[in-house]
């Protein structure tokens, strides 16, 4: 495996461990020339899943960008890398045990509000202020007053 720090292709695994119930395994490597460490995924290559998009159009469903949207949900947050991957982990096993290999971006967006939430709620309000595409203010502030009203509860 390639070194992403100085390109060299010695290695060795400091830790292997399952993740999303053995559909995947996460390695801890280190670099043996710089002494860097990182990870890397080996996922099992299944048939691809298409999002369907609000317009009707089908693409195939992209782990980097939906981690990309959470990370930009989640920029300059105390949020840590690893609860965004576990985030991005979770959604993904969910969508494997979905039947369907077709899966509606409204329901994914759904799933990552949801998680969002939980984790950090300047985060949630990013995505869904995209997601949800608010006409105006008044929708924003809304969607703010119910985020408010269930920390309340």
């Amino acid at each position: 495996m390639q070194c992403p720090f100085c390109k060299e292709n010695k290695d060795k695994v400091v830790d292997s461990r399952e993740v999303n119930e053995g559909r995947m395994i996460r390695r801890r490597r280190e670099c043996l020339e710089c002494h860097r460490r990182f990870t890397t995924y080996e996922r099992i290559e299944e048939m691809p899943y298409l999002v369907i998009k609000k317009d009707g159009r089908r693409e195939e469903f992209d782990r980097k960008k939906l981690l990309g949207g959470i990370l930009r949900a989640c920029e300059k947050r105390p949020v840590e890398i690893d609860k965004i991957e576990a985030i991005v982990d979770d959604i993904i096993g969910k969508l494997y045990e979905v039947i369907e290999r077709e899966i509606p971006s409204v329901d994914i967006g759904e799933i990552v509000m949801d998680r969002l939430k939980t984790l950090d709620s300047v985060a949630y309000v990013r995505f869904a202020s995209v997601y949800r595409e608010f006409k105006d203010v008044d929708e924003f502030m809304q969607e703010l007053q119910t985020l408010v009203r269930r920390r309340k509860k």
